[in-house]
């Protein structure tokens, strides 16, 4: 990819504000899933739920997320990119209060429901706008913005572990943190880029499939998400049962991968910029399988702690550069990111699911075999993420920029 010829020191200023602040927003929606996450057994606790209760609470918010991310492209093509982003985010970062307020099962499904799909729409928004970021300035920034949600989620851990330590109410720590965040993000996007549709193009679908292009590349995120979504929820039990670990080291391994991931992720851009999207994954590939099978063949906690690092270093680059090469895939670059983020959400949904239904009939060995053998498919499927060829030649109108067919508003 390459910069306009000719874009100027004043021209570009925008456009780097725009990716300080894109970076933000990406920060705010990671704290919003790191807070909400420590506290769920407090709402577990709360409303006496069994495990399989709170399992199937749990997967409203992938549902409400799949349901509403095709909408993002509508949206978007009425309303402006930062119109799109705004609205959702305020709404995912206010309602992080809702599912503690719940009164019970029902309520916490629905209070969930809309959880995900705000934080579903949202998420397709801040990523066409990172790609457009991305492609104005000529070089790899996705893997650094995912990076910063990385590290927001880190952030948000610590802060909800700190007010669980506490025994903090977690209506009023979520209200805390749902307004703290609600700002932080209302201002974030004030300066992200503002992209109109032209008006003659037609709006997308209300629903439609994701095209061709973002089912082969969702392919490669599906084996990355389903790989990060295992060994998230599974690395600590994991440790603890096949390892005879202690609950502390066990933890230990939890965190591990989550800061070896976030770690590449933000040096990740380095690194793209200089091998490419398609060697950078195949090779995180190669680690991350190399990394899976340390974990099922090792025979003591400490190497298997170091595959797991192995498996979050390999794959963390893999959706970040999904999303990229979706948002050049095609003339429709906003709904291919719908469908590759479709896809990674479905995964991330399957994942811990079938990790335990086949722990239960086999062993949970044999469940991380399968996310070694998925993370071969980041080698096999990593040349749809090829950057196409582009040329400081070329006309504006002929530009395989995706805003083409857009202006933007100062």
């Amino acid at each position: 990819m390459g910069r306009l010829k000719g874009a100027g020191a004043s021209e570009m200023r925008p456009v780097r504000r725009a990716r300080i602040a894109v970076a933000a927003v990406f920060a705010v929606h990671g704290a919003v899933t790191g807070n909400f996450a420590t506290r769920i057994p407090w709402i577990q606790e709360r409303l006496d739920l069994s495990a399989g209760q709170l399992g199937l609470a749990l997967a409203f918010p992938a549902i409400g997320a799949s349901v509403a991310m095709p909408l993002a492209g509508r949206i978007s093509h009425r309303f402006g990119a930062r119109a799109a982003l705004r609205g959702p985010l305020a709404l995912w970062t206010a309602w992080l209060v809702m599912p503690p307020l719940a009164p019970g099962l029902v309520w916490l499904c629905g209070a969930l429901l809309v959880f995900g799909a705000t934080a579903g729409t949202s998420d397709v928004a801040m990523n066409a706008l990172g790609v457009e970021v991305e492609n104005r300035l000529g070089r790899s920034i996705m893997s650094g913005l995912h990076g910063m949600w990385s590290a927001g989620a880190l952030t948000g851990s610590a802060a909800g572990t700190i007010a669980a330590h506490a025994e903090a109410d977690a209506r009023l720590h979520l209200g805390i943190a749902a307004g703290v965040l609600t700002v932080l993000g209302a201002v974030a996007c004030h300066w992200v880029l503002d992209l109109r549709s032209a008006p003659e193009e037609h709006p997308p679908p209300r629903f439609a499939l994701p095209p061709r292009s973002a089912l082969i590349i969702g392919t490669v995120g599906f084996c990355a998400v389903f790989a990060e979504g295992a060994s998230l929820d599974w690395s600590a039990v994991y440790l603890r049962d096949v390892m005879d670990s202690s609950p502390g080291v066990a933890a230990a391994c939890t965190t591990a991968f989550s800061c070896m991931m976030a770690g590449a992720r933000l040096i990740g851009d380095v690194v793209v910029s200089r091998f490419g999207p398609v060697r950078t994954v195949r090779t995180g590939g190669l680690l991350a399988t190399a990394g899976g099978v340390l974990v099922v063949t090792a025979p003591g906690a400490a190497l298997a702690i170091v595959g797991f690092g192995l498996i979050g270093l390999g794959i963390a680059v893999a959706v970040p550069l999904a999303f990229a090469a979706a948002g050049r895939s095609g003339p429709a670059p906003s709904q291919a990111i719908a469908g590759v983020a479709t896809i990674t959400y479905t995964s991330g949904l399957i994942a811990p699911a079938a990790m335990g239904s086949i722990a239960d009939l086999t062993s949970l060995t044999i469940s991380f075999c399968l996310v070694t053998t998925l993370t071969l498919g980041l080698v096999a499927g990593a040349g749809v993420l090829r950057t196409p060829v582009e040329t400081d030649t070329a006309a504006p109108a002929s530009h395989p920029d995706p805003s083409a067919s857009r202006t933007m508003l100062p």
